[in-house]
């Protein structure tokens, strides 16, 4: 048995990722003061890395280069030596990202980051191997270079930095220039017209490998298809059926690995994210009320069933992450040899799995269903086959899971539970989601109720962000207009004006990423791209407009509005980076629906209006509902003012502006209006 180095600083962290670094011989600081201060005195470069704890190549170099004493001993000598988990700090993690694209023309993790002690990046990349590749300098060998480079060239590494700030704080404004945007339906038309030339119309999705499910622009897609742009529907139907059919998604436990390595979605980066899988469940679930095809709520719901069984803390909120690792082999868990699938499925079984003696990648087989069953014979050998299938792998060694809560991850998965919940009246789901908004609501809250951004293990982690804000507005909005208790959107409002209070530009020109009261970094950020996440300005925008709308609030509308003035200028001519924003801006441009019902709440009559209102897509429309003399609802809720319960029936009133068509009591007359 080796014996474990003693535990450097980041032992008192609260980070699965921090925490596996904990006892690498490199003296490792988390960010904070002490490094930084350390930096200064002692006029030593920062070495900044980060990453995250599903990040498999984080891993390698963790192996390769951290775990080495030699290297530590080499890292120790000539640098401060900073790790920082990207999940928990997003604002460090997006300011250095913009330094290394800048830098180098690519970006990933883990990052590599020399920083003078002011914080200044002269120095970037990614991974770097433990000795010299093709085209691949060796870690040592890099250190070696940038600590000759401070020890000779210090002026040219401080000029270095000063310009790459001065650079980052430039591409801190408007995307596109000063006034270079106006909100338009021909943006929409653009951006559309731009997905169809990037659409792979065999395999789905969009550009070659690797292929990322990219939820936010199928999304806007599916409110191209409500708008009546041709084929938007179809891009959508193709890129659903074949992930859901790939590797990409678990085919014995439900929910989706991170993104394929290939282009027909079939070996995976096995990672399973939250975010990505609360985006996915939200997106079938629009899917599925949008065609009524069986097979996206099924997808919902196995996705669904997932987050449930996988990643629920007891008390109610949603792990972050688990590993494409185990065993220390990336993908162990979810990979079959042909022997041990025919043992257990059939062969039958196994080749419409996609597998074969020769394996389909590295020698081993990715469960996929490149063709359907074809027979009913096959169909019930494979039903039959895949709970025993589950049960062998059960009992292999699990990945490892980053159990940290984090409020914006959460926020995605709270509304995306929420509206498959009262979609597909499931009631577990609903109720999952108000334990998870319970427990962010009050797990996650600081000093004066500022919302934080992570919790593990009964500690809580620091301020809140932008997206942490806006996800938590948006899901606390989508549990109000899921069960219509008060306190919900009491707490929408309440997170959403503090989000602007904290985090709006006092210009009018959008949002920063951090609050008034953070840090002061080299930059203030702003998070302008939707990524693997939405930005939090993109999610700020569409709830802010929805809250406005459904309280008469035209400060909140505006508000949300000018959340997109950064972005105006490009939204139509890059797309893929900005599908939620493409989302926001549709409903600005919309003829937003408000739907009032008055009705005894759980009575047949106003649950069947609100089940036509769930089973139709509607993605620019607010709902409100309470009892004919809930006063307080009434009172808060303009929308639900004076709108009777014609003969003592639930009655449904479909408005525009507060304006409405003829109340109705019928489920057929209200779809009528709906569509």
């Amino acid at each position: 048995m080796t014996n474990q180095p003693a535990p450097n600083r980041l032992i008192d962290q609260t980070s699965p990722y921090l925490l596996q670094h904990a006892h690498n011989p490199v003296d490792w600081y988390p960010w904070g003061p002490e490094a930084l201060e350390r930096a200064r005195a002692e006029d030593k470069p920062i070495l900044l890395s980060i990453g995250y704890a599903a990040c498999h190549w984080c891993h390698v170099m963790a192996h390769e280069s951290f775990e080495d004493a030699e290297t530590a001993a080499q890292m120790n000598r000539d640098f401060v030596c900073v790790k920082v988990d990207r999940e928990e700090r997003p604002d460090l993690d997006g300011i250095y990202m913009d330094a290394v694209q800048a830098m180098t023309g690519h970006g990933g993790w883990p990052m590599t980051v020399f920083l003078t002690p002011e914080g200044g990046p002269f120095y970037a990349g990614t991974y770097y191997p433990k000795v010299d590749r093709p085209g691949m300098p060796s870690f040592r060998r890099v250190l070696a270079a940038v600590a000759d480079a401070w020890a000779r060239r210090r002026d040219d590494a401080r000029r270095q930095g000063d310009q790459v700030v001065q650079v980052l704080a430039a591409q801190s404004g408007a995307l596109g220039g000063e006034g270079d945007g106006q909100l338009a339906d021909e943006t929409l038309r653009q951006a559309f017209e731009g997905l169809q030339g990037a659409f792979d119309g065999t395999w789905g999705g969009f550009g070659a490998a690797p292929k990322f499910p990219q939820p936010m622009t199928l999304e806007f897609l599916l409110r191209c298809h409500r708008r009546g742009f041709s084929g938007a529907l179809g891009m959508v139907r193709l890129t659903l059926d074949r992930m859901a059919a790939g590797g990409i998604f678990d085919q014995l436990g439900g929910g989706f690995h991170r993104y394929s390595t290939d282009g027909r979605w079939l070996v995976p980066h096995f990672e399973k994210m939250l975010y990505d899988n609360a985006q996915l469940v939200r997106l079938y679930t629009h899917a599925w009320q949008a065609t009524g095809e069986d097979r996206d709520r099924v997808v919902a719901g196995r996705t669904a069933d997932y987050l449930l069984r996988e990643l629920r803390h007891g008390d109610g909120g949603f792990f972050s992450s688990q590993d494409a690792d185990s065993e220390g082999v990336e993908g162990r868990f979810f990979v079959w040899s042909w022997e041990e699938l025919v043992a257990i499925a059939g062969e039958p079984v196994a080749r419409h799995l996609g597998a074969g003696p020769e394996g389909n990648w590295e020698g081993t087989n990715v469960l996929w269903t490149p063709r359907p069953a074809g027979d009913a014979e096959l169909e019930a050998a494979v039903a039959a086959a895949l709970p025993r299938l589950l049960e062998a792998r059960e009992a292999r060694v699990h990945p490892a899971t980053d159990d940290k809560v984090l409020a914006a991850w959460n926020g995605l998965a709270i509304s995306a539970l929420a509206e498959a919940g009262r979609s597909f009246g499931e009631p577990r789901y609903t109720e999952a989601a108000l334990a998870a908004a319970g427990f962010v609501l009050e797990a996650l809250r600081g000093d004066g109720g500022r919302l934080l951004r992570s919790w593990r293990d009964g500690r809580a982690g620091g301020p809140g962000y932008l997206d942490d804000y806006a996800c938590m507005a948006e899901a606390c909005l989508t549990l109000y207009e899921t069960t219509f208790d008060l306190r919900w959107l009491r707490e929408a409002r309440r997170l959403a004006g503090a989000m602007v209070e904290l985090f709006a530009d006092p210009g009018g020109d959008g949002f920063y990423q951090t609050g008034r009261d953070a840090e002061e970094l080299v930059v203030r950020p702003r998070e302008l791209f939707d990524n693997a996440v939405p930005a939090g300005s993109s999610v700020a925008a569409e709830v802010l407009q929805r809250l406005g709308r459904l309280t008469g609030d035209p400060e909140l509308e505006e508000a949300g509005r000018n959340a997109l003035r950064p972005v105006l200028g490009v939204l139509g001519r890059a797309p893929t980076g900005f599908g939620h924003a493409l989302g926001a801006a549709d409903f600005a441009l919309a003829r937003v629906r408000e739907v009032a019902i008055v009705g005894r709440p759980g009575a047949t009559d106003t649950e069947a209006l609100l089940a036509q209102v769930w089973g139709t897509y509607q993605p620019n429309r607010v709902v409100a509902a309470a009892a004919p003399d809930d006063a307080a609802a009434q009172g808060e809720v303009p929308l639900l003012a004076d709108r009777p319960a014609l003969e003592g029936r639930a009655t449904a009133y479909v408005c525009e502006h507060f304006v409405c068509q003829r109340p109705v009591t019928e489920p057929a007359e209200l779809a009528a209006q709906l569509a």
